[in-house]
């Protein structure tokens, strides 16, 4: 099986699109370490919030064993 090879661009032509890659490749990392550091700034926030209703609510079942209730 023979496959077709293109013919490679002289390095005087190749260089712009060369570059071109690479500056695409680099902006589309960087968009995803953006996105990643604003979706675990959102899942830290969201970890806190959750922290904090689990302490209210231990507080608050803590508060009720400790009543005497009479009838």
């Amino acid at each position: 099986m023979t496959l077709l090879a293109a013919p490679a661009l002289p390095l005087h032509k190749a260089g712009p699109y060369v570059a071109a890659a690479y500056i695409v490749f680099l902006l589309l990392v960087i968009a995803y370490v953006a996105i990643i550091a604003v979706r675990t700034s959102r899942t830290e926030r969201q970890l806190d919030e959750l922290e904090r209703d689990v302490k209210a609510r231990e507080e608050e079942h803590r508060d009720d064993r400790d009543r005497e209730y009479v009838a």
